[in-house]
C-alpha cells in the first residue's frame, strides 16, 4: 500500500495538474484512484485524501464514505448502545468513497467560522482554518462522469481542504492555534 507523504514532500507543494476526461478510465487512473482509497482507508481519523499526499500530482481527492454513516462522529460505545437500544446485529451498509477528479469550487458562501482541521500529511498537528460553511464542486467521479455537488458544514470543509493540496497549500499555512495532538494509547 502506498504511504502517506508528510509535508516536507516536494509533491505536496506542487500544483497538480489536470487529467484529460478521457484517461479517467484507463488502468493507470483507476490504479491511483484504488490506491488512494486503500490508504486513506487504512485511517482511522482520515476523511479525505488528495491524490499528491500519496504521490501523485494529479488532480484528485477523495472523500471517505463513512462521513456520510449515521454513527460517524460518535464514539464506539455510543454506538454499540444505539444499536442495543435498537435490537440491531445487522451489519451497516457500506457507503462507497466519493471521487472528485478535476475538481472545481465553483461557488463558497460568504458565511465563514474558524473550524477545527487536521491533515494525514502533517502528523500529528492540528488548528483552526477560517471556511466557507457552504461550498459546492463540479468534477468528474471515476466513470469520467461529470457532476456538480453542494455541501455544508463538514463536507464544505473537506472540499476547501482537499482543493488547497491539489494547489500545494497545507491547513498549516493558514491556521492559527496549531497545536501537536498524539493519539492516545490504548
Amino acid at each position: 500500500m502506498k504511504k502517506i507523504l508528510q509535508q516536507k514532500e516536494k509533491v505536496l507543494r506542487k500544483i497538480a495538474v489536470e487529467i484529460d476526461v478521457a484517461d479517467i478510465k484507463t488502468k493507470k487512473i483507476q490504479n491511483i484512484i484504488k490506491e488512494m482509497s486503500q490508504a486513506l482507508g487504512s485511517q482511522n481519523d482520515g476523511v479525505a485524501i488528495a491524490a499528491p499526499q500519496i504521490g501523485y500530482a494529479f488532480r484528485i481527492f477523495v472523500v471517505s464514505g463513512k462521513i456520510f454513516h449515521e454513527d460517524f462522529g460518535k464514539n464506539k460505545e455510543e454506538i454499540l448502545l444505539n444499536e442495543k437500544s435498537m435490537g440491531s446485529n445487522e451489519t451497516k451498509e457500506i457507503i462507497k468513497d466519493l471521487v472528485f477528479i478535476n475538481p472545481k469550487i465553483s461557488k463558497l458562501s460568504r458565511d465563514k467560522d474558524w473550524v477545527p482541521e487536521g491533515c494525514l500529511s502533517v502528523r500529528w498537528l492540528y488548528g483552526k482554518t477560517f471556511r466557507s460553511k457552504k461550498a459546492t464542486v463540479t468534477a468528474y467521479d471515476e466513470n469520467g462522469k461529470k457532476f456538480t455537488r453542494g455541501a455544508s458544514g463538514l463536507l464544505a470543509q473537506i472540499f476547501q481542504h482537499e482543493t488547497d493540496h491539489l494547489n500545494g497549500v497545507l491547513f498549516i499555512d493558514h491556521a492559527k492555534d496549531i497545536k501537536e495532538e498524539l493519539p492516545q494509547s490504548k
